[in-house]
């Protein structure tokens, strides 16, 4: 099975492009403010429309949404999946998914052991889980820190969810990431960047071959 590709807090068409032409799979908005990958609802309209007119899948990123922020960003964006990454719980991620028909992916810290069992409460709120590294200590944003968690964490728990693989990963290291967790979908943002928030398209289709250039059995 080819491995699947998100390429995620794109802000400009350069990263798009690189991303459309190296054969990701989704494509990641950011709506956290905080984060330097966050994308204004007009600049994310255009990209999304240019990534669906590819066939590429688009994630919007919130964290901790309410009501109307979401609701801003079906409105104008028409994501696929909606990306949480905050605090959500099972019952709220429930909610999102019944109020706002889209598929939702809830994001799973992952530090230490026992970390990853925290998916199994969201197996039937959530389509997908994204297992991504805890954020350190300080941290303004709870991903696309660059930080990345042992992968033999996952061990336990990751043929008992629908899960995408997170946590800075790179073009170096994915080859390995994948071999070593079995995932069929990686995820990246600071992977791919030449500083935070600013997406190298070179970066990026490196990484798109080195994924896609692992197949699993």
């Amino acid at each position: 099975m080819t491995i699947k590709v998100k390429i995620c807090g794109l802000k400009d068409e350069p990263a798009l492009q690189a991303a459309l032409a190296g054969g990701a799979d989704y494509v990641g908005l950011v709506f956290y403010p905080p984060s330097p990958r966050a994308v204004g609802l007009e600049r994310a309209r255009t990209l999304a429309a240019q990534a669906r007119g590819a066939g590429v899948k688009v994630v919007a990123l919130l964290v901790d949404a309410d009501d109307a922020l979401l609701a801003s960003v079906v409105e104008a964006v028409e994501p696929d999946i909606l990306q949480l990454h905050g605090s959500e719980t099972p019952a709220r991620v429930a909610e999102i998914r019944r109020r706002f028909g889209r598929q939702v992916m809830k994001a799973i810290p992952v530090a230490a052991a026992g970390d990853a069992e925290a998916a199994l409460g969201y197996a039937e709120a959530a389509d997908l889980v994204l297992f991504d590294a805890k954020a350190p200590a300080g941290a303004t944003r709870p991903g696309g820190n660059g930080a990345q968690f042992p992968w033999s964490l996952l061990a336990d728990i990751k043929g008992k969810v629908a899960y995408m693989l997170s946590g800075g990963l790179s073009p170096d290291n994915v080859a390995a990431a994948i071999r070593a967790t079995g995932a069929g979908i990686v995820d990246v943002s600071s992977g791919v960047e030449s500083r935070p928030g600013e997406k190298d398209p070179a970066l990026i289709s490196h990484f798109l071959r080195a994924a896609k250039a692992r197949h699993q059995d």
